[in-house]
C-alpha cells in the first residue's frame, strides 16, 4: 500500500497498529526481520500471553535469562521510580491487573491495589540473568513500546536508506525527512492541540483517552495507590530515542517528570484534565492553545 507517494506496510502486533512508512516497499526479508524483533519482545515482555519470561516469573518469581534489553530498560525505570517519587514502578502489572487491565481484559476493578515498592530490592539483573524475588507482575507499559519501536527503526534502517518512519499506535521514530505530526487532542480526535515537526528523532504520546474503561479508570496509574492519574489528560515527548520519549511521556503525569525531562534534555507539550496546556522551555512544539 501507499501513502502520500510513498510505501507504507500497516499491520497489528502488541495489541496496537503499526504504520512503517518507506520511500521503496520494504522487501519479504526486511518484514521478517522486522517481525522477528517484535515476536521476541513479546515473547520476554508481554504480561498479556502465558508463555512470556514476564508470565513466568509473575507465577513463581525466581530467574531467568535475562532479556538484552532488560539492563537499558530496567536503568530506565530506575530513574523514571526515582524522579516521581516511586509513582512509576515496573511492579505494578499485578495493580493495573486489579483494576481490570489484565491479561484477559475482564475489565472488571477489583479495587486499589498499590505496587510492592523499592522494587529494586525485588528485582534484580546482571550477570545474564533476571530475578525476581516472590511473584509479581513486571509490567513496561512506561516505557516497552518506545523500547520496540527503536528496535524496529535500527532492524529496519539496512534496508529503508535513511528514509524511515516506524509508528506504532502513536509512539513513532523519523529517520530521513521531516515529519510533521499532529498532537491528538485526548477528548475530540478530530482536533489537535498543536503540531511539532520531528527529524531524526522520537515522539510519544500518552493520553488517559486511550485504554480507559469503567468508570473513569484508564491505565496510567500511580503505583503508590494503584488509583489512576486524575490531574492529566495527554503528554507528548520528543527525544533521541523512543524510549526515552515513552519514558518521559509517561514520567509528565507525576510531580517530578518535567525535572527528569530537563535532565534527559527531552521537549514535551503537556495537556491537563481542565483543558490547560503547558510545555518545556524552548520546546519547539506549535501549541495552538494552552497556558503557562
Amino acid at each position: 500500500m501507499t501513502g502520500r507517494g510513498r510505501a507504507v506496510w500497516r499491520f497489528e502486533a502488541i495489541g496496537t497498529r503499526w504504520e512503517i512508512e518507506t520511500a521503496e516497499p520494504l522487501d519479504p526479508a526486511a518484514r521478517a526481520a522486522a517481525s522477528a524483533v517484535i515476536d521476541r519482545f513479546d515473547r520476554e515482555w508481554s504480561r498479556f500471553r502465558d508463555d512470556s519470561l514476564i508470565a513466568r516469573l509473575a507465577r513463581d518469581g525466581g530467574s531467568v535469562p535475562a532479556p538484552a534489553d532488560a539492563a537499558d530498560m530496567l536503568t530506565a525505570y530506575a530513574a523514571l521510580t526515582d524522579a516521581t517519587g516511586g509513582a512509576v514502578d515496573p511492579l505494578v502489572g499485578d495493580a493495573l491487573a486489579h483494576r481490570g487491565y489484565d491479561a484477559t481484559y475482564t475489565l472488571v476493578d477489583r479495587g486499589a491495589l498499590a505496587a510492592p515498592g523499592d522494587w529494586r530490592s525485588r528485582l534484580t539483573w546482571d550477570e545474564g540473568v533476571l530475578r525476581l524475588a516472590g511473584p509479581a507482575t513486571i509490567d513496561v507499559g512506561a516505557l516497552g513500546k518506545g523500547r520496540l519501536v527503536d528496535l524496529v527503526c535500527a532492524a529496519l534502517e539496512p534496508w529503508a536508506g535513511g528514509d524511515l518512519v516506524v509508528d506504532a499506535g502513536g509512539d513513532l521514530a523519523v529517520r530521513g525527512p521531516a515529519q510533521r505530526i499532529g498532537l491528538e487532542h485526548p477528548y475530540d480526535p478530530s482536533r489537535a492541540v498543536g503540531v511539532w515537526e520531528v527529524t531524526d528523532a522520537a515522539l510519544c504520546a500518552s493520553a488517559v483517552n486511550r485504554r480507559a474503561w469503567g468508570e473513569r479508570l484508564h491505565h496510567v496509574l500511580d503505583a503508590r495507590t494503584g488509583e489512576p492519574v486524575r490531574t492529566i489528560a495527554a503528554t507528548w515527548a520528543v527525544a533521541s530515542t523512543a524510549m526515552r520519549a515513552d519514558a518521559i511521556a509517561t514520567a509528565l503525569f507525576f510531580r517530578g517528570g518535567e525535572q527528569l525531562a530537563a535532565a534527559w534534555q527531552v521537549a514535551w507539550v503537556r495537556m491537563g484534565t481542565d483543558g490547560t496546556v503547558d510545555w518545556s522551555p524552548g520546546c519547539p512544539a506549535e501549541v495552538f492553545t494552552g497556558s503557562r
